[in-house]
């Protein structure tokens, strides 16, 4: 006997309608981006060419092995520094480890061009380190131009992924597992290498793609102080650009081969990590132990000088927006100049900032509960393709986003280039994640039976949803929309590409103050937007009533 048809409900519509959405702003543009990728800028004929003239030219290929060899080694670097200090801020006392965690969580938050721009203010050619050692000491300081400034920069702003992860996953560690090796005559080095450090590889892992992910896709940094260290993003950027006009195919079949290449590095870390993996029962936490002598000393003083290094960029910005300017150059004294020029000819892209992102943010917490939902507790085909395609925005940098969707809606009938449609559209679909991973994971907690005793109480199915469960996801969607809010506000790959003279933002004029040369605007500009990362950092604090945030 034939099954019978049931009638559509108000999930099955939700369910359908993100479907859509999905297949419209993220399916669709990168089914755009490869077929452009394959066509002939002049005759629209499918060929191999474009890919041909990437592979042929040492330029091309050489931005790629560039963006590989730089994301190798902050991935590297982030570990080195990132996983010690998680180590010994889980496993010792160490002073003013509240503040030492926010300042970290800053640092990690903060826009990674706002570092380059801070560095060249103190180490660039006439930065004030670079003065004062050479008018002081006659020593002439390494470049912060190209590949060993990015390099800096990048690892700053990244070592704290590593950190949170392994912080969190360290915490999870049964202390009865280091007693018992301990117990079996282990020396510290041998117990933290035989394990302390395979209880945590998986975790390790996680982190360390993410810190590759973020390397290889920044564009604001190698942009500001790369300097003839050609990248990927940089190059794809510079190739739309000069193509603008035609049908922008090379860059696409750049784009293309990035996010390939992102796509196999994404695919094999998580089959790793699938292997390597397993649960932990803490029962009994590590507690912090107390250190002496040397030993205390040389550790808090390991731990104050990365904080230091981590956070110096915020600091900078901030202390110099108030300084008067004379052209590019900082004076002495005090002034509220730059301020009163960003209030008067950069307003729009402040207030652009804001309403964009609420509109975005407003997007991104109904999707990102729906979602949620959905996924855990309506399992169907339709809701296991949207659970994949979720994973994209994962492996797609933002500049390569930005292509993707001016390809596919550059023309009628969907004519959505310059708008702030397509603007909010980029935000969504980027940052939608992590509202997802937050609601998803209250979802989890909470109980079937909830929902099953309001609707046996005569309520609907979709008025339990409202009522009942949507209530109780509140505080850890709003937790996962505060974190989406930090990183739309600081987007900037995207937006360069996306915007226009009406749709401009903080971090686009932040890098058009800086490329002008404009440093003491740029830093009054660029201190809003830290201040606003910060109270958006503090009221998310508020509402997890905790000091930690989940990468």
């Amino acid at each position: 006997m034939a099954k019978r048809w049931r009638k559509p409900d108000f999930w099955t519509f939700i369910t359908l309608g993100i479907v859509v959405l999905f297949a419209l702003f993220l399916v669709y543009p990168l089914l755009s981006l490869f077929i452009n990728g394959f066509k002939d800028s002049s005759t629209g004929a499918f060929t191999l060419s474009n890919f041909t003239r990437f592979f042929e030219k040492k330029y091309y290929y050489q931005g790629l092995i560039n963006s590989l060899m730089i994301s190798c080694c902050v991935t590297v670097l982030a570990v080195l520094i990132g996983a010690p200090l998680a180590y010994f801020m889980t496993a010792y006392r160490v002073r003013g480890k509240n503040l030492i965690e926010i300042l970290i969580i800053i640092s990690m938050l903060s826009p990674p061009f706002i570092g380059a721009y801070s560095w060249i203010l103190l180490s660039g050619r006439s930065g004030l380190i670079t003065r004062l050692l050479e008018d002081w000491f006659g020593i002439v300081p390494p470049s912060i131009y190209g590949f060993d400034g990015i390099l800096l920069v990048l690892t700053l702003k990244l070592f704290p992924f590593i950190y949170l992860y392994v912080s969190g996953a360290l915490k999870k560690v049964d202390a009865s597992l280091i007693e018992a090796s301990e117990s079996l005559g282990c020396s510290p080095v041998k117990k933290l290498f035989t394990v302390i450090l395979p209880l945590v590889l998986p975790t390790l892992l996680a982190g360390s793609l993410l810190v590759f992910m973020n390397a290889m896709a920044d564009f604001g940094t190698p942009m500001l102080i790369g300097e003839g260290f050609n990248v990927m993003p940089v190059m794809i950027y510079s190739e739309f650009i000069s193509e603008v006009g035609g049908q922008a195919n090379f860059s696409a079949a750049m784009a293309t081969i990035m996010v390939i290449v992102t796509a196999v590095l994404f695919m094999g870390q998580k089959y790793v990590v699938t292997k390597k993996s397993f649960t932990m029962s803490s029962l009994r936490p590590i507690r912090p132990a107390r250190m002496q002598g040397v030993t205390s000393i040389a550790v808090h003083a390991a731990i104050y000088a990365v904080v230091f290094l981590a956070t110096l960029p915020q600091v900078t910005v901030i202390v110099t927006s108030f300084l008067a300017t004379r052209g590019s150059r900082f004076l002495s004294s005090f002034s509220l100049q730059s301020y009163r020029t960003v209030f008067d000819s950069l307003w729009d892209a402040i207030a652009n900032t804001y309403i964009m992102g609420l509109e975005a943010i407003a997007l991104i917490l109904m999707l990102g509960m729906f979602i949620a939902y959905i996924s855990t507790r309506k399992k169907n085909v339709l809701t296991s393709f949207i659970d994949m395609i979720t994973i994209f925005p994962y492996i797609l940098p933002g500049s390569v986003l930005g292509i993707t969707l001016l390809l596919a809606f550059n023309k009628q009938p969907l004519l959505l280039s310059g708008t702030v449609i397509i603007m909010i559209a980029a935000y969504v679909v980027r940052r939608l994640p992590y509202t997802l991973r937050s609601s998803a994971a209250i979802l989890y907690q909470i109980s079937p039976s909830l929902e099953e005793a309001s609707i046996s109480l005569g309520c609907s199915p979709v008025r339990t949803f409202f009522k009942v469960t949507a209530v109780m996801m509140l505080p850890g969607v709003l937790a996962g929309g505060i974190l989406s809010w930090i990183t739309v506000i600081n987007e900037l790959s995207a937006s360069i590409i996306l915007y226009t003279g009406s749709t401009k933002t903080m971090s686009v004029a932040i890098y058009a103050e800086v490329i002008k040369s404009s440093y003491g605007t740029a830093a009054a500009i660029s201190s809003v937007l830290t201040l606003t990362t910060i109270i958006s950092l503090l009221i998310f604090f508020k509402f997890t009533g905790s000091r930690e945030v989940s990468a």
